[in-house]
């Protein structure tokens, strides 16, 4: 029993809550990619990203996780999320820091989806039972390219309405 849930129960409760964090994410990312804030996608999936993380902690373990380190940077990340968005409404350098450590959460929540899908699903479990074949690195290569890329472009194009890049500051005359 997880907070008076089976742990099957809890399991699902956490995998649903998982996915709203990672399609809100996507959401928010396509958002910053057109240098749009959509307030509720990012608070929900700020929120859902979170509860991710700290429901991760209580899962039965016996001795410290991987899950539990990954867990860990995501928190930090996210606070400094938080802080950068919420405290210092992404002025100066905190909008770079809001857009690197949000889609670090996010990337973050979308490598345990990945992990988890090569553990439980039979069809991708059989191309690389020990996590460790080609198959399981393809797909977590392919992953971490496309959130590099993704953060890159989201750097150069997110400049909420208001809010403008100190490099466009510096750089008009």
């Amino acid at each position: 029993m997880v907070l008076g849930m089976s742990l099957a129960t809890f399991t699902a409760l956490h995998v649903v809550v998982s996915l709203v964090g990672i399609v809100a994410g996507v959401v928010v990312l396509a958002a910053m990619l057109n240098s749009r804030e959509p307030a509720g996608w990012t608070a929900l999936f700020l929120a859902a990203t979170v509860l991710t993380s700290v429901t991760g902690f209580l899962f039965p373990a016996t001795g410290f996780t991987p899950g539990q380190a990954i867990g860990i940077v995501s928190l930090v990340a996210l606070a400094l999320a938080l802080f950068a968005l919420y405290g210092r409404r992404l002025g100066g350098a905190w909008r770079w820091i809001y857009v690197v450590t949000a889609l670090l959460a996010l990337y973050l929540n979308c490598f345990v989806a990945v992990v988890q899908s090569f553990q439980k699903l039979s069809f991708l479990s059989a191309l690389a039972p020990t996590q460790s074949e080609a198959p399981f690195q393809a797909a977590q290569l392919l992953l971490l390219a496309i959130f590099i890329a993704a953060a890159v472009f989201a750097l150069r194009k997110f400049h909420p309405e208001g809010r403008p890049s100190v490099a466009l500051k510096a750089s008009t005359p």
